[in-house]
Formats: C-alpha cells, structure tokens, sequence
C-alpha cells in the first residue's frame, strides 16, 4: 500500500470518528436520523454526480444503479443490525466484536475467491491492526462494569452478524468501484440517493411509521448541527475509501480504514472521560505498529 492511499484510508478513519461521535448526540430515534443524514448526503453529492454524468466523466447506466442499489441494501441491513444489536446486548461486545469481525472476514474472502495476495509484511500488518483494535475496546473485568454470560452471548451473535454485513458492503463495493463504475464519488452518490429512497418508504410502510415520521421532523428541527456533521463527514470518509480500494487490495484497506476505533476511543477518553485509557493507548500503539508494516509492505 503506497504511502498516499494509506494517507487517504487515515483520514477516512478521522472523519469517521467524529461524526460517530456527533450521531452518539442524537438518541432514541435511530431510524430517523439514519434517514435524515443520509438523505442530506444524498442532496449534497447530486450537483457532483450531475456535473460527472454531463462532463461525461462516466455515464449512468442501469449496471451502475442495479450495483448501488444492492450496495444500499448492504448498507441498510448493517445499519439496522447494528442499531438493534445495541438494543440487545452490550455496546462494549457488539461494536468490537462488529468491527473485529469484519475485517477478518474481508481478508478471508478476499485471499481465498478474489486472488489477492498481500505480502507477509502486509498481512502481519492487517491482524495486527486487528489486534490492536481489539485491545483498544477490550472491558477488564471491573473497569466498565461486568458482563453477563448471556450478555456476552448475544453481543457476539451480533457482533458476528454486523461484521458480516461490514465484510459484505465492503468486498461488494469493491468489486463494484473496480468493475463496474470508475467513479467512486457518482457510485455512492446513487447508492445515497437509493438508502434515502428505501428508507423513506419504509417510513411509510414499516410499522410505526408515523412515529418515524415525527421523529424526522423532530430532527429537522432539534439536531441541525449533528445531522449536518454526519451528512458531511459520513460520506467523505467513504468515498475516500471506495478510491483507496481502487488502488490498493481490499484485504489491506479493510483493516486500516477500522483504525477510526482507534480514534473514537481516544476521543471518548478525551471528551467523556472513559476509563483504562493506558489499554488503549497500548493498542492504539500496536495499531500503529499494523500500519508501519501495511505501508512497508
């Protein structure tokens, strides 16, 4: 991985941490702020999509809609399981087990069906980022409270599950930007403009939908800052991935790009005070370490 799309991938990571911490503002209405932020992305990337579509930079054609779509189905499907994974089990399982999980599973399938084939340096590299991340999220008995055995149960259940989906938007992604779309920002923004859609009707027909509805006029209203934060900084940090894994293995971006982990934890220590922050600089260090390998490699 060259030293500019390994830069491209940590900022990524960067804007992907602040704007999960301005979405953790926002509670108890999760469907609607989900639907607001990224229907305000899908508005702020349609002047960029139009200008490319008529520059004639790329074209849009029924295989790069078809692609997106099933790109915001991945997309929708991560987000609702993560949502309802917090419901049900501990944050502190679900999130590293999520963002642990995926990765792993983005280089299996990545080495094994896709032909890819890091260097040793580069896939030392990759689990040791892994490595490092699960240090940095890792709850000592008695530091954040105990865990249940039934707890722990369920926040790996749905920590599998939410890493699954990681694994399957990203290696579909990424197959989808190398293959069928050279523009990664005219990809994602139809894939936007397909979440917003899917999930403005389920506003109407998924049950509770006046609720929903509420809450999305409540946000409109209530949370302009955090919504206009995400709606930014969510899609920045994706699209400069999606160009990261134009040039770079999949296997590699996948790691690096969940150093935002990293980076959220540290400034959850910084603003909310969290507990066992030498742990985590400890892994925030081999993270660090994971990258400097990547790099070499």
């Amino acid at each position: 991985m060259t030293f500019p799309v390994l830069g491209l991938v940590l900022i990524a990571s960067v804007a992907h941490a602040v704007w999960n911490l301005a979405a953790k503002s926002v509670t108890g209405k999760g469907y609607a702020f989900v639907l607001a932020y990224h229907g305000l992305s899908a508005i702020l990337l349609a002047p960029l999509a139009i200008v490319i579509v008529l520059t004639g930079t790329q074209s849009l054609n029924w295989g790069l809609v078809g692609a997106a779509a099933l790109s915001a189905v991945f997309h929708i499907a991560y987000s609702v399981a993560l949502q309802s994974g917090y419901d049900h089990a501990p944050l502190g399982v679900v999130y590293p087990t999520a963002h642990g999980t995926g990765p792993v599973v983005t280089i299996i399938i990545a080495v094994a069906f896709l032909g890819e084939r890091p260097t040793f340096a580069e896939a030392a590299g990759a689990f040791t980022v892994i490595a490092g991340i699960a240090v940095v999220t890792i709850r000592p008995r008695g530091g954040d409270g105990p865990t249940s055995s039934d707890g722990l149960r369920r926040g790996l259940a749905w920590g599998g599950l939410i890493g699954a989906f990681i694994a399957s938007y990203t290696l579909w992604d990424d197959f989808a930007i190398n293959h069928v779309s050279d523009s990664p920002l005219l990809y994602f923004a139809v894939s936007e403009a397909c979440v917003g859609s899917i999930m403005t009707a389920g506003a109407f027909a998924l049950p509770g939908g006046r609720e929903k509805r509420a809450d999305f006029r409540e946000i409109l209203t209530s949370h302009k800052r955090a919504l206009v934060t995400v709606a930014f900084l969510s899609p920045l940090a994706y699209v400069l991935v999606l160009y990261a894994m134009q040039q770079a293995p999949v296997a590699l971006v996948a790691p690096v790009r969940e150093t935002s982990i990293i980076v959220g934890t540290l400034l959850a220590w910084w603003f909310f005070g969290e507990r066992n922050v030498v742990l985590k600089l400890a892994g925030a260090l081999l993270v660090v370490a994971g990258i400097g390998l990547i790099a070499l490699g």
